[in-house]
Parts: C-alpha cells; sequence; structure tokens
C-alpha cells in the first residue's frame, strides 16, 4: 500500500521558504535543514507534511501541481500571506464567482486559498 508522505515545493532559498511557510501555516522543521532541504510538519501534531527542496529550475506559469490552502476567512487569511511575502498573482482563469484566490509564495510557486464557506 502506498501513501502521500509529503508533498515537495522547489525554492531558492530553503532559509527564506521555511521562514515563509512556518509564518503562513505555523509549520515547524521535522529534523534541522542543511540548506538544500527541510521538511516542515504541523507544530500541533499529525498532519500533511511540506517539504522544501533548493532548485534552480524555473518556475512553472501553469503549474500541474499546486498547494490549495482552506480558509474559514478567505480574505483576512489572504492579506496575512501577502503580509508575510506572497503576492496576488494575475490569474486569467478563474470562473465566474471563484471560491479560490490565486498567490505566489516568495519563491514564485503558486497556490490558492480556498474559501471553506463557499462550499
Amino acid at each position: 500500500m502506498l501513501t502521500i508522505g509529503t508533498t515537495v515545493l522547489g525554492v531558492n532559498d530553503v532559509a527564506r521558504a521555511t521562514e515563509f511557510w512556518h509564518a503562513a501555516l505555523g509549520y515547524v522543521p521535522r529534523e534541522p535543514g542543511d540548506g538544500t532541504w527541510a521538511t516542515l510538519a504541523p507544530a500541533s501534531g499529525p498532519g500533511a507534511l511540506l517539504s522544501l527542496m533548493l532548485s534552480e529550475t524555473p518556475v512553472q506559469d501553469r503549474p500541474r501541481i499546486h498547494l490549495d490552502l482552506y480558509a474559514d476567512d478567505q480574505n483576512a487569511e489572504v492579506e496575512r500571506l501577502v503580509s508575510l511575502g506572497a503576492r496576488r498573482v494575475d490569474w486569467d482563469l478563474y470562473p465566474e464567482d471563484p471560491d479560490f484566490i490565486v498567490l505566489a509564495d516568495p519563491d514564485g510557486n503558486l497556490f490558492c486559498v480556498i474559501d471553506k464557506s463557499a462550499g
């Protein structure tokens, strides 16, 4: 049997990405990183893991895989994430009345903030 163990994001600066995702999600390093790799886990216990891997590959404009972050208060979370270093993305593929907002982390990796109350 297989299970998904972690989602891996390629980043330009592992330390900076660790700081951003720690502030964004409250995740903490699972073990000491080495500048090329870090795995973050929820500080509060079990949950999905996020690994950050040093990468020189350019970010895709339309990535095939991305993170969906679920928010009780979407607008407040988007503003908080932007204040931490995320940026809004001019996304031309929004459907009518979307329940998501596309952001990019400091390395340019795209992710969505989903309005939990919409579904």
